[in-house]
């Protein structure tokens, strides 16, 4: 992709594209079973976005990783984080 998508999308959102591209990297080959990698994850990415995820939410998106088997989808995290 062009370098100039990346710095207007870090100016848009103040999100490093580094941290973003670190993190995808981590992902790969994550053990999205296990509740302690799932909690870090959760952790990261409020981090990067700068966006607090409270232990209730925490809770709740690990549950449905986790113990419901639910496949990590966009779609998925923003229908849990709109329910209020």
């Amino acid at each position: 992709m062009d370098n100039n998508f990346f710095k207007n999308m870090e100016k848009k959102t103040g999100v490093n594209m580094k941290d973003v591209f670190d993190l995808a990297n981590s992902l790969q080959g994550a053990n999205f079973k296990d509740e302690k990698t799932v909690r870090s994850i959760i952790q990261r990415v409020s981090k990067i976005a700068n966006k607090p995820v409270n232990k209730e939410m925490e809770e709740k998106i690990i549950k449905t990783i986790v113990k419901d088997g639910k496949q990590l989808d966009f779609g998925t995290l923003s229908q849990m984080l709109n329910k209020k």
